[in-house]
């Protein structure tokens, strides 16, 4: 789960992490309000902040004015602050993380403007390589990580933490001299990055990321961040759950968690409906094998009810991209003859009219046959998955032909 800009910052500063004063507004009237209130507290530059779940904010465009300003801007008067907030809220930014068709700003987020004298990139992760709590660090602050890795992969630095030992003055000390810092600012490092690490740990983090962290006179601060959170600790962490913002989530997607669903929505146009992540990877490779492109990842789940499977499927048949659809289940504890009837169900529900391809194996294989063969649906069976991909890609290879 992801939450704002704002969210993050103030779960961070309750654990200690140093940021710039800010206040979020969900209107223009708020927003001119938060202005007056920082300019009461001392503040003379303001920083209004698009608020949306994207990455690039302020090399953004608006769809409204594309040659004109991003999602974040200086402003040095509560009027400015106001005919910025009138700009962005309501309006679709688009972003290079958000794809062409951007996303609503609905929040934003009014910061006190402070004095930079350098940026830096912090995040703490868990490296699946090493199976521990990593921290990554470069000089190379307000850029994407990734070109940095790409381009200059030296500048970036990782320190692991052994999990039994835990974090220690030892590694704040290895990433504050691999940035650079002395002195007092070593000190404001070292109180900076246990933070971090105590906020990862104790809200279930699966990312915190800091770009940039800055350095204001001798003190590291967080100017942006990023926090992402594991779903499945969610229960045990209501707090971080009520900062959800369901108007940021794709609608299938958030329907698909809704019904116990694991559903993310992908570029192609073969929907794709399996039984177990493993085989879900497996089936989606083999379609790109097949020189098709899977137009989802979607896993039923082991324990799936025909409503379940039923609401799986209208959820590909909702996507206008999907083309063909291959339905891949192995049968243990998932039968077949389940699948089988929310299908067909589904199908007829929505009246199908796109190729679809089912394989069958497991448990009451033969009842699940019969029940799509005797659905009076135009099913294309398959024998095995190398069987189903072939067939799903040339269906509708030909479908799209027609």
């Amino acid at each position: 789960m992801n939450i704002h800009e704002y969210q993050a910052k103030e779960l961070l500063a309750k654990y200690g992490v140093a940021v710039p004063k800010g206040i979020p507004a969900m209107s223009v009237d708020e927003a001119v309000k938060a202005a007056k209130d920082l300019q009461a507290g001392g503040t003379s530059l303001f920083v209004v902040k698009a608020q949306i779940h994207a990455g690039g904010r302020g090399a953004g465009h608006f769809t409204d004015n594309p040659s004109g300003k991003g999602g974040v801007r200086l402003c040095k008067t509560p009027d400015e602050v106001r005919a910025a907030a009138e700009a962005m809220l309501g309006k679709v930014l688009v972003t290079k993380q958000t794809g062409p068709e951007g996303k609503e700003v609905q929040r934003l987020y009014v910061t006190d403007g402070v004095d930079i004298e350098k940026e830096y990139y912090a995040s703490v992760l868990l490296d699946r390589a090493t199976s521990r709590v990593t921290f990554m660090v470069s000089t190379e602050g307000g850029m994407d990580i990734e070109e940095v890795a790409e381009k200059t992969p030296e500048k970036i630095i990782k320190v692991s933490v052994d999990p039994a030992a835990g974090f220690s003055g030892f590694h704040a000390r290895r990433l504050a001299f691999a940035l650079g810092l002395s002195g007092a600012q070593v000190k404001s490092a070292t109180k900076f990055f246990g933070a971090l690490y105590k906020a990862f740990l104790q809200l279930d983090a699966s990312i915190v990321e800091i770009n940039p962290m800055i350095l204001v006179g001798d003190e590291v601060m967080a100017l942006d961040a990023k926090m992402n959170f594991d779903s499945n600790a969610l229960y045990r962490q209501p707090d971080v759950f009520a900062m959800r913002d369901e108007s940021e989530e794709d609608e299938n997607e958030k329907l698909a968690a809704d019904n116990e669903l694991s559903y993310v929505s992908l570029d192609g146009n073969i929907g794709c409906m399996v039984n177990g992540a493993g085989l879900a990877m497996a089936t989606m490779d083999i379609i790109k094998l097949e020189g098709g492109e899977p137009a989802n990842f979607l896993d039923v789940g082991g324990g799936a009810t025909k409503e379940r499977v039923t609401t799986a499927f209208k959820i590909i048949l909702s996507d206008p991209n999907v083309k063909g659809i291959l339905v891949n289940i192995f049968g243990g504890i998932m039968k077949c003859d389940v699948i089988a009837e929310g299908v067909v169900a589904a199908a007829k529900e929505v009246k199908l009219s796109v190729p679809l391809v089912v394989r069958l194996e497991g448990t009451n294989v033969d009842k699940g046959k019969e029940i799509m063969a005797s659905s009076g649906l135009p099913i294309i069976s398959a024998d095995d998955l190398g069987d189903a991909a072939k067939k799903v890609v040339q269906a509708t290879k030909q479908a799209q032909a027609a």
